[in-house]
């Protein structure tokens, strides 16, 4: 008697029929149904407005709606609106229908990278739609996603009017509307802002970053893009006329070390996954799934000289056109960075150390500032040469 019981209790719970699991009329694909259930059990009061976005779709965005809930942290399934919901699902498969390379998408890096409304912990803004609306007609004639993100690299900063700073911005882990609020940003937060932009435009793209270089220079992040084919980065704000898969960081990264926490390299991802993204602003959050994605990155390296130009020491850094000498032979050329640029941002080049060297800055009027320097052969180092000399 008590085995009846039991079973008709289950057949009478919310969702659950003879067919399958249906919510709020929508059938559910029944690979999502277990994780679904549970994602649902554990929203509470809010499972009701779970349910409802259900409703408010069309069937063929069901499995996608599905998958976010499944794979939802527990801050957004007890807070998460059916409105917001909603719209986020709406838009996404608009921008999947509009664009030729969104249709091309395989689903499951259209749910994984495309569909989720977040990358890490930063507030859920509502984006979707007015991203839509800003960015869509810079690539209405892109053929490819990685076409794409390379028009939004170099056209949106403007459209928003956010830059990077590494003091302005409020807090490293902000939302989009933070960012744009505030005007500057961290690489985190470009990283966001860039992210989102993409996915508004049906282009995969995901967080990228490691908590600290194997130099002990820091953290970075950056994003990686579908580009149709394979995964490539790119910094955000940091547009490169190369395309993808061409920053300062590159050689950074190849010296990662996959196998110590401290040092590897990792993407996000929205599918629960056994590794979690360590987060050094809050190195306590256990909620952003990620992959080890350092075998990518990992390749030849070599030792660089960086060349930081300031006004003066302790002064501000200073962008400007440079030349490297030495023996009277041109060895390179390049821009330095200015204090709008990641710190570890700088002007880089191979040298060979204990030999000096003329570093040659144009400045205006055509005059010309020749600053000379004897590297060390240290791997990776870092020279301040000055505008105005040291009294």
């Amino acid at each position: 008697m008590r085995i009846y019981f039991l079973v008709i209790s289950l057949l009478v719970l919310p969702g659950i029929t003879a067919k399958g699991l249906e919510i709020s009329g929508r059938k559910i694909p029944e690979v999502y149904a277990e994780g679904l259930n549970s994602s649902l059990a554990r929203a509470g009061d809010n499972a009701r407005e779970l349910r409802a976005a259900f409703g408010r779709i069309k069937q063929d965005e069901v499995a996608g709606l599905a998958f976010l809930i499944t794979h939802m942290p527990e801050r957004d399934l007890v807070s998460l609106s059916s409105d917001y919901l909603f719209e986020n699902i709406h838009w996404a498969y608009r921008a999947r229908a509009q664009f030729p390379w969104a249709q091309a998408i395989k689903e499951d890096i259209f749910f994984n990278d495309v569909l989720p409304y977040a990358s890490i912990n930063e507030r859920r803004d509502a984006w979707r739609k007015d991203f839509f609306t800003r960015f869509s007609p810079l690539v209405k004639d892109c053929r490819t996603p990685g076409e794409a993100a390379q028009v939004l690299n170099k056209e949106m900063w403007s459209i928003v009017g956010v830059s990077y700073h590494a003091t302005k911005r409020p807090k490293p882990d902000q939302s989009p509307y933070e960012s744009i609020q505030a005007k500057f940003a961290s690489c985190s937060g470009l990283s966001v802002l860039l992210i989102d932009a993409c996915r508004s435009v049906g282009v995969p793209a995901r967080f990228a970053g490691t908590p600290l270089w194997s130099n002990k220079r820091g953290n970075h992040s950056w994003v990686e893009v579908w580009d149709g084919t394979s995964w490539q980065f790119t910094g955000a704000c940091e547009y490169n006329p190369a395309g993808l898969g061409k920053a300062w960081f590159a050689g950074n990264a190849a010296k990662a070390v996959k196998d110590d926490p401290r040092h590897a390299i990792y993407a996000s991802s929205w599918k629960k996954a056994e590794t979690r993204f360590p987060l050094v602003w809050d190195l306590g959050i256990d909620y952003v799934h990620a992959e080890n994605v350092t075998d990518r990155y990992a390749g030849r390296k070599t030792n660089r000289v960086f060349i930081d130009l300031l006004a003066r020491p302790g002064g501000e850094r200073v962008a400007a056109d440079v030349e490297v000498f030495w023996k009277g032979k041109r060895l390179a050329s390049g821009r330095t960075r200015d204090s709008t640029n990641d710190t570890n941002d700088m002007f880089g080049i191979a040298l060979k150390g204990g030999e000096e060297h003329e570093l040659r800055v144009a400045l205006r009027e055509n005059k010309v500032l020749i600053r000379n320097f004897r590297p060390s052969g240290k791997e990776d180092e870092r020279i301040e040469l000055f505008i105005e000399k040291r009294r």
